[in-house]
């Protein structure tokens, strides 16, 4: 994993800093401007920049939340049990998946989804090595329904399949520019960071991960730039070691 000084490093202008990735994106982000539901052009968007990023030689892994149908904890407020309305909610990252993948193919893209869940008609289980070998030959691979288990956000899952299949960076799509005190939809004066460390993100109660994966972030020193993916080459921008959105690191 990279550490803080090849973080912080100068990198080669047109040189990619990382060789694999894995690309968190938010449930939210497959709405585009909407609050539910997906936009198809700005699902296709996330691809052409995703195929921008393959251009480079770099491996990029793909984890999707379901917030833009269904989240769990949402459903639990209103008396659903938590458990099955995680279950729903992982079904939500799949339908997610599936888009993704069909847009991907469009853009040329070979992509392989793997699911948490076993459900061989649709997608593969997920097999570490069988990931791995997919980015190898150069495949963008999906992962979808979380870990399997409820109670856990989508966040603790893009952790976790980034540390097994050798990522070296996560990168967070979300619809706001990086890390803010407040959210800068709601307040306009929040105040932006360009660079935090895991404690001050967990100190503060920051919203760039839950808990956990800030946690297993910072046991393996696994940097996370959180960015506005809807800004049309940002994923590139960040590949290519840009100063843009907010980095958390050692």
């Amino acid at each position: 994993m990279k550490t803080e000084s090849e973080v912080g490093k100068a990198v080669v202008p047109g040189k990619p800093r990382y060789k694999r990735v894995l690309l968190k994106v938010s449930g939210e982000s497959f709405a585009g401007d909407g609050a539910y539901g997906l936009d198809f052009a700005t699902i296709a968007d996330i691809a052409s920049q995703v195929a921008k990023v393959r251009a480079h030689g770099v491996e990029l892994a793909v984890v999707v939340g379901g917030g833009n149908i269904l989240r769990g904890s949402d459903a639990e407020k209103f008396g659903m049990d938590r458990a099955s309305a995680d279950y729903m909610g992982m079904l939500a990252t799949v339908i997610n998946a599936l888009a993704l993948r069909d847009a991907l193919e469009k853009a040329g893209v070979p992509t392989r989804v793997q699911t948490a869940i076993w459900m061989q008609e649709i997608a593969e289980p997920f097999i570490r090595g069988r990931a791995i070998r997919h980015l190898e030959k150069q495949r963008c691979v999906i992962f979808a329904a979380g870990t399997g288990n409820p109670y856990f956000t989508t966040d603790t899952p893009a952790v976790l399949r980034a540390l097994e299949v050798g990522a070296e960076a996560i990168l967070m799509g979300k619809r706001v520019d990086g890390v803010f005190d407040r959210d800068p939809l709601v307040d306009p004066n929040a105040e932006f960071f360009d660079q935090l460390t895991y404690m001050q993100v967990l100190e503060r109660d920051l919203k760039v991960m839950d808990a956990t994966a800030i946690a297993l972030c910072k046991d393996y020193r696994l940097p996370i730039h959180v960015f506005n993916l809807l800004q049309e080459g940002n994923i590139e921008r960040v590949v290519l070691g840009e100063s843009i959105g907010t980095v958390v690191h050692e």
